[in-house]
C-alpha cells in the first residue's frame, strides 16, 4: 500500500515538475505579416511583451507573410510555410489584397471563392488539431466616414470572415472594428493615412504597436 502511495506521489510530483510544451504560434499572411517579423513589427513587438511577461520560454512566434498573397496563396503554400513548422497555433490575418487588387492590379478574389478556400485553409490546419485565429483585413484608407474607396467591399470580407469564424468555433480577432474604433477616437482630421498606417494599408509605429496588443490579448493566457 505504501508503495503505492510513493508512487502516487512520484507521478504527480513528476507531472508537475516536467516542462510544460512550448507553444508555437505562426501568424500567416501577407506583406503586413511580413513587414511584422522584420525589426519594429508586430511579432517583434510581441517577442519583447513576452520577454518583458518572462514568457519567452513558453512561446515561440513565426512569421510567414508574403508581399501580395490572397486567401488561394495561403492555401497554395500552406504545406511548406505552416504545416512544415508543426504549429500549435495558427493566426491568419488576410484579405486586404483580395480586396485592394481589384482595383490596384485588376485582380482580387470574389468572395464565394473567397470564403471557399478560407474553409478550407481552416479545414487542413484543424485536421491537425491546430488551433487557429482568424483576423479582419484592418484598413484600405483611414477616413472615419466611410469615404474609403474600398470600404464596401472590405467591411464586406470582414463579415465574411466574422461568419467563417462563429461556424468553424474559431476564435476572432476583429482589426477592422479596433482599427476603426481607434481612428474614430484618433483622427478627427479624416486623413487616409499616417494615423495607424503609412499608405492606408502598412502598418506603421502605432499601428504595429495596436495589432500586438490585440494579438497578445488573443493569444497570451
Amino acid at each position: 500500500m505504501k508503495k503505492l502511495l510513493y508512487l502516487a506521489i512520484a507521478v504527480i510530483a513528476t507531472a508537475f515538475t516536467m516542462p510544460q510544451k512550448k507553444q508555437h504560434i505562426v501568424f500567416f499572411g501577407d506583406s503586413i505579416t511580413q513587414a511584422g517579423a522584420q525589426p519594429g513589427g508586430y511579432i517583434v513587438m510581441m517577442n519583447d511583451m513576452l520577454k518583458q511577461k518572462g514568457l519567452s520560454d513558453q512561446y515561440q512566434l513565426t512569421g510567414a507573410g508574403i508581399g501580395g498573397n490572397k486567401v488561394y496563396d495561403l492555401y497554395l503554400r500552406m504545406e511548406e510555410d505552416v504545416l512544415a513548422k508543426n504549429p500549435t497555433t495558427v493566426v491568419i490575418w488576410v484579405g486586404v489584397n483580395d480586396v485592394w487588387h481589384k482595383r490596384s492590379h485588376g485582380t482580387g478574389t470574389d468572395a464565394d471563392k473567397f470564403e471557399q478556400f478560407y474553409n478550407a485553409i481552416i479545414k487542413k490546419l484543424k485536421a491537425k488539431n491546430i488551433t487557429v485565429l482568424l483576423c479582419t483585413p484592418a484598413a484600405i484608407g483611414e477616413k472615419t466616414d466611410f469615404s474609403n474607396e474600398l470600404d464596401g467591399d472590405l467591411n464586406k470580407y470582414a463579415g465574411i470572415i466574422r461568419n467563417i469564424a462563429k461556424n468553424n468555433n474559431c476564435a476572432l480577432i476583429d482589426l477592422r472594428k479596433s482599427f476603426l474604433d481607434y481612428n474614430v477616437a484618433n483622427n478627427p482630421d479624416n486623413k487616409d493615412r499616417n494615423i495607424l498606417t503609412s499608405d492606408g494599408v502598412h502598418l506603421n509605429e502605432k499601428g504595429n504597436r495596436l495589432v500586438a496588443e490585440r494579438m497578445m490579448e488573443s493569444l497570451i493566457k
